[in-house]
C-alpha cells in the first residue's frame, strides 16, 4: 500500500481511547437483591481487535445454574457520543444490540430489545482495578426476564 493510500484509511474516534481501562481479564461475581450468596460467577476478557475502532469482549458466566458465553463487539457512535454495541450468546438465536455510555467512572449499559429492558449502572473503584454495579429492570419490565441483581469485577491481567 501507498504511503498515499494509508493516509487516506480512517483512524479510530479519540473517544474510544476511554474503553481502555477495560482491556484485560476480568473475574466477576455477583448476587440477587436481597441475598448475599454468589449466584452469578463468571470470567470476561477485553482486548482490541485490529485496527482498533472496536473492543471485544468475551465472557463465560454461571448465572444461576447457567452456563452463559457471549462475545460482544463494542464500537463508537460520533453523533451521540455512545458506545453501541451487538452481544451473541448462547442463549439467544439473535445478536442483541446494547448501549454503553462512559463519564468519568461511572458507566451505564442499556438494553431494550423484545422483553429484554434492562439498565446496568456501576463505577470502578478508587484504584481502577475493580468495579461495583447492578443491572436493574427499566420501568415496566418483566422481572421474571430482567432479573434484577448487583454484580462487579476485579482486574486479573
Amino acid at each position: 500500500m501507498t504511503d498515499d493510500a494509508q493516509a487516506r484509511l480512517p483512524t479510530p474516534d479519540p473517544a474510544l481511547q476511554q474503553l481502555d481501562r477495560f482491556v484485560g481479564t476480568w473475574s466477576m461475581e455477583g448476587h440477587l437483591l436481597d441475598s448475599d450468596q454468589i449466584a452469578i460467577k463468571g470470567q470476561t476478557t477485553f482486548r482490541w481487535l485490529p485496527g482498533g475502532f472496536f473492543l471485544e469482549q468475551h465472557g463465560t458466566m454461571n448465572f444461576l445454574g447457567m452456563d452463559l458465553d457471549s462475545l460482544e463487539l463494542i464500537g463508537y457512535d460520533p453523533e451521540t457520543g455512545t458506545f453501541p454495541s451487538t452481544v451473541f450468546t448462547n442463549i439467544s438465536p439473535t445478536p442483541l444490540p446494547y448501549r454503553w455510555e462512559l463519564e468519568e467512572d461511572t458507566l451505564r449499559i442499556a438494553v431494550s430489545y423484545g422483553p429484554l429492558d434492562a439498565t446496568f449502572t456501576g463505577r470502578f473503584d478508587d484504584d481502577g482495578l475493580g468495579f461495583r454495579g447492578s443491572w436493574r429492570p427499566n420501568p415496566g419490565a418483566d422481572e421474571t426476564v430482567n432479573v434484577p441483581y448487583d454484580i462487579g469485577g476485579r482486574r486479573l491481567s
